[in-house]
């Protein structure tokens, strides 16, 4: 029975592999069509207050899609606890500098920054600090990818 079954899948393979005249590793191989790649940018909003969540993900990939061009707009948004853990962080505050020499634009929610009373340590290390609320609801209302973390 087991061998009828796995025959009958394996014609049933080829079958539709014939039918459809492509194999696995053209549909792996295969482009994006244009619909999958309308929008080319991307918002990423960092609200963690925790170092490894920052470098080994938030930032890395942020970084990597800046310097590969994977996306042709960036806003880097620090958001909440986040925006504590950079003012201390002397680390986070040159990766903070080295994306923003990528082109990724690094924006700090003001009300956030003054919540925790580090709006001016933020923005001496040239981050734009600004109300965001309005423009993180115009990027979710448009062709923004949003990622938040």
């Amino acid at each position: 029975m087991k061998k009828l079954l796995s025959i009958f899948f394996i014609t049933s393979f080829i079958c539709a592999s014939s039918f459809l005249n492509c194999s696995a590793k053209q549909i792996l191989d295969s482009k994006p069509t244009e619909k999958m790649t309308e929008s080319k940018k991307l918002a990423v909003v960092w609200t963690s207050g925790d170092k490894d969540v920052a470098e080994k993900m938030v930032f890395m990939y942020t970084f990597n899609a800046a310097k590969h061009k994977w996306w042709d707009q960036i806003n880097f948004i620090i958001w909440g606890p986040s925006s504590k853990l950079l003012s201390e962080d002397k680390d986070l505050q040159e990766y903070i500098s080295k994306m923003m020499k990528v082109g990724i634009n690094v924006y700090a929610c003001k009300a956030c920054a003054d919540l925790y009373g580090v709006s001016e340590s933020l923005e001496k290390i040239g981050v734009d600090v600004k109300y965001m609320g309005k423009p993180l609801t115009e990027y979710l209302q448009s062709d923004f990818k949003v990622m938040t973390f």
